[in-house]
């Protein structure tokens, strides 16, 4: 009897990365029949070793949603602290409540949608998997874009976004200001005082609820890496909106110039820190690039500052997104150069003599944040130099950044900082050596490490991994216009010379914790 009730009650599943109240998964929700189901699991925090913060941002935020879900008077069935999987907890529940119908947004994992799918097909239930509607793209309008493309870049994907949404184009669909992109503007280091006074991002006192989830990863996930002292991110819809709102009024005006700088004890620079927010799906893309545009025009800022914010969000985050859902599970798997070198332990607790590494990690540790430059060219661009086996860096990325969420965290590990696709949608690998990290932050002034140093005890490892990177791959990299210009400056270092550096280079790779 309970199961013939039961066959028009739907189980709405809703991922802790899908907090959105307007979510195509609740579009249609009868409150008569339907059941939201929340599923809170020890072992998926476990697939990697995630950050705490990472953890408790993830319990906290979910549980402030189911609140406020029953507040508005959806029947929530919430399952605290399970020691199943999510689709092993999913599975008992469908069983116990008889439910033969589940409905749910296609998840950002591509481990957990194939496991959802084959529950759904094990279990005969009915499985409705909507599309995300937090995106600007579909799936279908990005693989009509890639198809038959030789290469698939931001730039052009870009371009198309701009003027399918109308944004920052005029009424003949040509860019606002005569070009598209001011990325050249945007690249300039702190001035060599440092950064001065910055606007310090609004930060949100825990509350109980955040309190609570603390203790929990506290006393269950002791070791794990990070720290829990500063947790201070958005967990509320309300709490994102704020931070929202501060970040256009006090802290955009100076994003777009210093956004690729880097300064010790700076861990925010102007960047937004709203990546999170827009990840867990407490704000939407829309509502971030119109905030935007206003202050664009509120307060008269530089076109070369929004349009750079905007490009991040319209064009690089519906990018990867796409490139994910293209190319995965194949872009998992991914080792172009076949490196397969171990991660160095000190990924895992900062302990190195390289001031750079010493400094990004150790503020990734005490907040799970770094941004984007300090993740492609400090800690990616080392990962890729060094030979370190994709999978391994891609496991940490995932693993150490609270707003590391699959589908954008391995497109920009495995396809832009590590080349693992060999330039699927990139048209060059990111290196660099110690020369450009000293350019664009303090981190050499206090290094025991010589930045123009190329090989030797006092040289940067990272300047000799660089040139031993060059010298490697020296063919293909010359064939190449975007390349070239980085091999041509092999010729002015001597055969005795670069004999030297590809010894040290192996003296280095043969033992990277000792660095």
């Amino acid at each position: 009897m309970a199961n013939e009730m039961n066959q028009s009650k739907r189980l709405i599943l809703i991922l802790g990365d899908q907090l959105d109240k307007r979510s195509a998964a609740l579009k249609d929700f009868d409150f008569q029949n339907d059941e939201v189901i929340m599923i809170e699991s020890i072992p998926e925090a476990q697939v990697v070793w995630s950050h705490k913060a990472k953890i408790a941002l993830f319990l906290s935020a979910m549980r402030h949603f189911a609140e406020e879900l029953k507040a508005d008077g959806y029947p929530v069935h919430y399952v605290q602290e399970s020691k199943l999987s999510i689709v092993d907890s999913l599975k008992e529940i469908l069983l116990e409540k008889g439910i033969q119908h589940l409905v749910c947004i296609e998840p950002g994992e591509w481990r957990l949608k194939l496991a959802i799918e084959k529950l759904a097909k094990d279990s005969k239930a009915q499985l409705d998997m909507r599309d995300d509607s937090h995106f600007y793209c579909t799936h279908r309008e990005f693989r009509e874009w890639a198809a038959n493309k030789k290469e698939l870049r931001l730039e052009f994907f870009y371009r198309l976004m701009r003027k399918t949404h109308n944004i920052l184009v005029d009424k003949d669909g040509n860019p606002e200001g005569g070009q598209w992109n001011f990325d050249q503007d945007n690249r300039k280091p702190y001035p060599k005082s440092g950064p001065g006074i910055i606007e310090t991002p609004i930060l949100f006192e825990p509350d109980a609820i955040t309190l609570e989830a603390l203790q929990f990863v506290q006393s269950h996930y002791s070791e794990h890496p990070g720290s829990l002292e500063h947790f201070r991110w958005p967990v509320t819809r309300g709490e994102a909106l704020e931070a929202l709102q501060y970040f256009v009024d006090y802290r955009l005006r100076n994003f777009g110039i210093y956004q690729d700088a880097m300064w010790t004890d700076t861990p925010y620079g102007w960047h937004s820190i709203l990546s999170s927010s827009l990840n867990l799906k407490l704000l939407n893309p829309r509502e971030v690039i119109s905030a935007v545009l206003d202050a664009w025009k509120k307060y008269s800022l530089d076109l070369s500052t929004v349009e750079g914010f905007i490009r991040q969000i319209l064009g690089w985050r519906e990018f990867v997104r796409g490139m994910y859902y293209l190319d995965m599970p194949k872009m998992a798997q991914d080792n172009y150069y076949q490196h397969q070198r171990p991660l160095p332990s000190w990924y895992w607790d900062g302990k190195t003599k390289m001031a750079c590494m010493q400094d990004v990690i150790g503020q990734t540790l005490k907040y799970g944040y770094a941004h984007h430059i300090q993740r492609l060219m400090v800690t990616g661009n080392f990962a890729l130099l060094a030979e370190i086996l994709p999978s391994a860096v891609c496991d940490w990325y995932l693993a150490i950044y609270v707003d590391a969420i699959e589908w954008v965290e391995l497109p920009n590990t495995a396809g832009m900082a590590l080349y693992a696709n060999g330039g699927r949608f990139t048209s060059k690998p990111y290196i660099a050596s110690g020369a450009y990290i000293k350019r664009m932050s303090n981190y050499c002034d206090s290094c025991c490490y010589k930045p123009d140093v190329r090989f030797g005890e006092n040289a940067c490892p990272v300047t000799t991994l660089y040139w031993n990177f060059l010298i490697q791959h020296r063919k293909e990299l010359e064939a190449s216009p975007r390349t070239r210009l980085m091999t041509a400056n092999l010729k002015r270092i001597s055969d005795a010379d670069q004999q030297s550096i590809a010894q040290y280079a192996q003296h280095l790779l043969s033992d990277l914790n000792q660095l």
